[in-house]
């Protein structure tokens, strides 16, 4: 037998199908040790044959095979070649997207428990062998735990019986389940006429992709679960992505008191051995769910027939690492390869996605009203201007601290949204302007209090708190901008007796970290929940009555086109999480720009007098999706490495430009707005294109362009343009 292998390096000059001998078990999808270069390398399987292609005396064999069962299902292999062709990465990167990284690199397996059990209860023992005769009685009682029982009657006395045949041994794998849980019970529940019309909407379109646009709390999720279960009684496997590791535990939750063990976990946050273990239960076909972040939509599924991406708006969908894929464009071509169903979810769609539906591209399926009839909360606008003149610094507005006093007098809940941890975002000497700075980043450093030092949020690092300015001396350090741990101290001092929790990637350490603190205040251990992003969305807490929404119009003032797409959505998802139940939900939104047209339709829900302007702004603009932004950054440590790397990008992209100057709108080499970043310093070309017909030339500028030194990378409409 000869099989034929990507040999797993991540290099342009090995990106290509060797072949080997080997045993006759290997199969396409199976995992191998292959001698390569001088030294042995792993490998992937992707085709075997009776026959060599060339001279077999020149073949060598495989040195080892891992998988009894294919890891790699046959549809890795389609993909592998869509992948590599789309974003220019060797096809051994495009293979790790099917993998645990741990599981590729060797570093974690099975993990199985010896039983002892009884074979043989009468053969005759000496007077001698009272031990062996004990532990025969005692597994007349039933199988034992093999560790355990050797400590109870001795290694030598437990081998003698092996030995002699009455006893033998055997192993069960034990899952590493992630997330453990009681078992809750299912009620089945009665759909809406407006989820019924929609479940038969999702059904009998012949479009593969529905996007399904429904205002927070309008029963979106139900619709998934029951198109999920459809699915199932089928045969067939589903699909369930979510923006944030935040939103999975509860998720899950819901998915396993439905479908109890048929669904299954993948996200970064699991430890590798929970990884794993989930991994292979949908692969070998145990789990027929696979509910995650952004990578479970790699989940080694067969037979799939339905994939639902809720929130589909949110930026996590893209990823920042290479291959830089869209989610969206990855699950539409596992839909088409299987011949299912696309569902896109969310109360703000993206422009992209809802012009797509307004066009018929896509199926549209609107729910204007929640499921129980309740009306959208409420939009206070507090405009900080007038607090500020009134005297008020604090980080609440006068209508905020009524309404919580409100709120907690009533027994309710509440969340305050801030999109900035940390107790200040900078420090800075009043004698000469100086600002606290990281070393490796271009960016200010944050001050966290309860651990009295700096941050810097981008690469991690941690300084001493400032004694006096390092420029002049002076001793007159303040604190700019408002944190979440400020929020929380301020918080603390208007309402002493209220219980609070916080909600930031400073509080959430550890795979169960948000699962600890969203279940506390589901179960009403806390009466406020102060948070940046990960508690804006998805999140369902009937005793919630009241959002404060801290500097909401933050995100306005970015260089960005999407800056107001984003605060609408913001500000909608987060207003959301109110009055969920049957009391009536309020948010109170500060802000310094209670003039700007976003806020107003914001105030208003309304989505689609903003999807209209937003759409004429574009258009008159030439921004996306009339156009395409493409960047191509360029890092490396030294500056001089970077600068060689990003003429050869520019000139060579600009010789693009000029034998078809129409296709671009704009185009320019400079400087990152962040200037370095973990160590690694950073210039863009940045372009607008008219179309994506020269962007397989330009990823193969950037692929010839990198070096050893300096890295060269595209990004298609990156979802962060600093």
């Amino acid at each position: 037998m000869y099989c034929q292998v990507i040999v797993d390096i991540a290099h342009s000059q090995v990106d290509k199908v060797f072949e080997y001998s080997c045993p006759a078990q290997t199969c396409a999808g199976c995992r191998v040790k292959v001698p390569f270069g001088g030294r042995v390398a792993e490998g992937f399987v992707i085709g075997v044959s009776d026959s060599p292609s060339f001279d077999a005396s020149k073949i060598k064999p495989v040195k080892y095979v891992y998988d009894e069962q294919p890891a790699l299902v046959p549809e890795c292999f389609s993909l592998m070649g869509s992948i590599a062709d789309r974003y220019r990465v060797p096809k051994a990167v495009a293979l790790r997207l099917f993998l645990p990284s741990e599981m590729r690199l060797g570093r974690v397996s099975e993990v199985y428990t010896k039983y002892i059990k009884l074979v043989n209860p009468d053969i005759s023992l000496g007077k001698a062998a009272k031990k062996q005769a004990a532990a025969i009685d005692d597994l007349k009682g039933g199988d034992r735990e093999f560790t355990s029982f050797c400590q109870t009657f001795g290694r030598s006395a437990v081998n003698a019986l092996i030995e002699k045949g009455v006893a033998e041994v055997y192993k069960v794998r034990r899952e590493r389940t992630p997330m453990p849980g009681e078992d809750e019970h299912y009620s089945p529940v009665a759909l809406t006429p407006a989820q019924s019309a929609a479940l038969y909407s999702i059904s009998h379109s012949d479009k593969t992709v529905q996007l399904i646009h429904g205002v927070t709390g309008s029963g979106k999720t139900e619709i998934y679960l029951s198109y999920i279960a459809e699915v199932l009684k089928e045969g067939k496997t589903a699909i369930f992505l979510v923006p944030e590791i935040s939103l999975t535990p509860q998720m899950l939750r819901q998915l396993r008191r439905r479908f109890k063990g048929q669904a299954a976990i993948m996200h970064s946050g699991l430890s590798a051995g929970e990884r794993f273990d989930e991994w292979w239960r949908l692969r070998s076909g145990e789990a027929k769910i696979a509910i995650g972040a952004r990578s479970a939509i790699f989940a080694p599924l067969e037979n799939l027939g339905a994939i639902i991406i809720d929130e589909e708006h949110d930026s996590s969908y893209q990823s920042e690492t290479a291959p830089r894929y869209s989610t969206i464009e990855i699950a539409r071509m596992r839909a088409e390869y299987n011949g299912c169903k696309l569902i896109l979810g969310s109360a703000t769609p993206s422009v992209e996605s809802y012009i797509c539906a307004t066009q018929g591209q896509y199926g549209l399926i609107e729910l204007p009203d929640r499921i129980n009839k309740k009306p959208l909360p409420e939009i206070i606008i507090a405009d900080m201007r007038s607090e500020v003149k009134r005297g008020n610094n604090s980080p609440f507005s006068r209508a905020l601290r009524e309404e919580l006093a409100q709120t907690l007098a009533e027994g309710n809940q509440a969340i305050i949204f801030l999109n900035r941890r940390g107790y200040a975002k900078t420090v800075i000497c009043q004698d000469c302007g100086y600002v606290a700075k990281c070393q490796n980043c271009d960016v200010s450093l944050a001050y966290h209090s309860e651990e009295n030092c700096l941050k810097c949020h981008y690469c991690g690092a941690k300084y001493h708190m400032l004694r006096a300015c390092p420029e002049c001396g002076g001793v007159h350090l303040r604190y700019g901008g408002t944190g979440t741990q400020r929020v929380v101290a301020d918080l603390k001092g208007l309402f002493p007796s209220a219980r609070i929790l916080r909600m930031d990637n400073d509080t959430v350490s550890g795979k169960d970290g948000h699962y600890k603190i969203l279940s506390a205040f589901g179960r009403k251990e806390a009466d406020i929940l102060v948070g940046t992003q990960m508690i804006a969305k998805g999140h369902d807490f009937p005793s919630v009555t009241l959002v404060g929404i801290l500097d909401a119009d933050m995100s306005l003032h970015f260089s960005d086109y999407r800056s107001g797409e984003r605060t609408f959505q913001l500000i909608t998802q987060v207003a959301g999480r109110s009055g969920r139940a049957n009391e009536k939900g309020k948010v109170v939104l500060q802000t310094y720009s209670p003039e700007n047209y976003i806020l107003r339709y914001a105030v208003n829900y309304d989505y689609k007098g903003f999807f209209e302007n937003e759409v004429k702004i574009r258009k008159a603009t030439n921004f996306p999706p009339y156009s395409l932004i493409c960047r191509v950054m360029v890092t490396a440590e030294e500056d001089k490495a970077a600068l060689e790397v990003l003429k050869e990008v520019y000139f060579a992209i600009d010789a693009l430009r000029r034998a078809d100057e129409e296709e671009f709108i704009f185009f320019n080499k400079m400087h990152s707005p962040i200037k370095k970043i973990q160590g690694r310093v950073r210039y863009q070309v940045l372009m607008r294109l008219k179309s994506s017909k020269l962007l397989p030339r330009i990823y193969d500028i950037a692929v010839r362009s990198s070096t050893t030194a300096a890295l060269a990378y595209v990004e298609e409409n990156p979802a962060n343009l600093s």
